[in-house]
């Protein structure tokens, strides 16, 4: 039995947004916001059912630039890392839910932080997953690991496209092997449902407001889920986070890169964002 509903499209910022939920509608909300450059199809079918079993209410949503929300020419977005987070809260608005559980990854982690500091009210909790507070004094990044800019490929050959993102997927992983088969269905699906791949790029021109300074503010239960082998974000960036979040809990997944979790970590993933929600 599936717990989906059909994919809709929000008006939110005067943009397009569109979202997809999983589970009942009186259910504890859930939102997920993706990383850069990833459009929902990331949020794994099988993950958003796993919690949506567990009693949520699953939503997600292509961040503008991906997927099927509204996109702009790839070069220089006429928008700032602001827009990014209110397109979150516009998402919650316009489905009605005036407080959700927050859960975010990499760029949709430093998202989550600045939901929580700067819409307290709209935050029940947090999961920060392979997300970092920012700024000096952290673990530096393998210098073996580029993300953003470089060599491009065809945007609009698929199969090019297709083999762009499971390469960064290599290169971003831990010691989980990473499962080619699986990643092309994501990619592909991906590429599906976007009129231009190329302007999730976009995402790489932006500079969030940063809030470490004000990470001690947050006050809703808090979980960092960190990858031991995350070779963008080392695991200091996870312990930092969790440190400067009162009551925070910093749990390990073992072996995990800089990725979207694999199913061998989705049972501890999901049971954190069961728990804490």
């Amino acid at each position: 039995m599936t717990h989906a509903h059909d994919e809709q499209v929000l008006s939110v910022n005067g943009i397009e947004i569109c979202s997809q939920t999983f589970g009942e509608p009186d259910a504890p909300p859930v939102l997920l916001i993706g990383g850069a450059e990833a459009s929902m199809d990331w949020w794994d079918d099988e993950f958003c059912e796993l919690l949506a079993t567990a009693g949520r209410r699953v939503i997600r949503y292509d961040t503008r630039d991906t997927g099927r929300s509204t996109t702009f020419p790839p070069g220089r977005p006429p928008y700032g890392g602001d827009a990014l987070l209110d397109d979150a809260v516009g998402v919650l608005d316009e489905l009605g839910v005036p407080i959700a559980h927050i859960v975010g990854i990499s760029m949709g982690g430093g998202i989550a932080q600045q939901l929580a500091v700067l819409h307290p009210e709209r935050a029940a909790s947090l999961t920060l997953i392979s997300t970092s507070p920012g700024g000096p004094g952290l673990p530096p990044t393998d210098p073996a690991v580029a993300v953003g800019g470089g060599e491009q490929p065809d945007w609009w050959d698929r199969e090019a496209v297709i083999e762009y993102y499971t390469a960064g997927e290599h290169m971003l992983a831990g010691t989980i092997p990473v499962d080619d088969d699986r990643m092309r269905v994501i990619i592909g699906r991906a590429w599906d449902r976007s009129p231009s791949m190329a302007s999730g790029q976009n995402h790489w021109q932006l500079d969030g407001e940063s809030v470490r300074s004000r990470l001690g503010e947050i006050t809703v239960p808090t979980v960092v889920l960190h990858g031991t082998a995350d070779p963008l974000f080392p695991y200091g960036h996870g312990a930092a986070l969790a440190a400067a979040i009162p009551g925070a809990r910093l749990v390990p997944l073992e072996g995990m890169g800089h990725q979207m979790p694999p199913p061998e970590v989705w049972d501890t993933v999901v049971a954190e964002i069961v728990a804490i929600s």
